[in-house]
């Protein structure tokens, strides 16, 4: 079971990019949902997460007021919106569920990773 992360690309710096988190066969309804981001020669970091139980959000300090992360029930997707994008947000974007139903995003355990969108931002 993998999360799929897409709507990466180039953007110049100052630009912004909307990320899609889909999964294929099963709801994303009922966990917290994270976004990630992988710079390259770094570890992977944790940016955002929305909350299963209330829609709570959490943000890492370098991208608050910046991203937002958001849920479409229907499409059964997390989205996260990037806005003001700098050159040291350039990454793997991935997105990750947490293994237990409903919880919010203070304690999660993160799976599900899949391959990630590559964002670049150019200065």
């Amino acid at each position: 079971v993998q999360l799929q992360a897409s709507g990466g690309g180039l953007v110049q710096s100052g630009g912004s990019l909307r990320l899609s988190c889909t999964a294929s066969g099963f709801t994303l309804d009922h966990r917290a949902i994270g976004w990630f981001r992988q710079a390259p020669g770094k570890v992977r970091e944790w940016i955002s997460c929305i909350s299963s139980i209330d829609g709570t959000t959490a943000y890492e300090d370098s991208v608050k007021g910046r991203f937002t992360i958001s849920r479409d029930y229907a499409r059964n997707t997390v989205y996260l919106q990037m806005n003001t994008l700098k050159p040291e947000d350039t990454g793997v974007y991935s997105c990750a569920q947490d293994r237990v139903l409903y919880r919010d995003c203070k304690v999660p355990d993160w799976s599900s990773f899949g391959p990630g969108t590559q964002v670049t931002v150019s200065s």
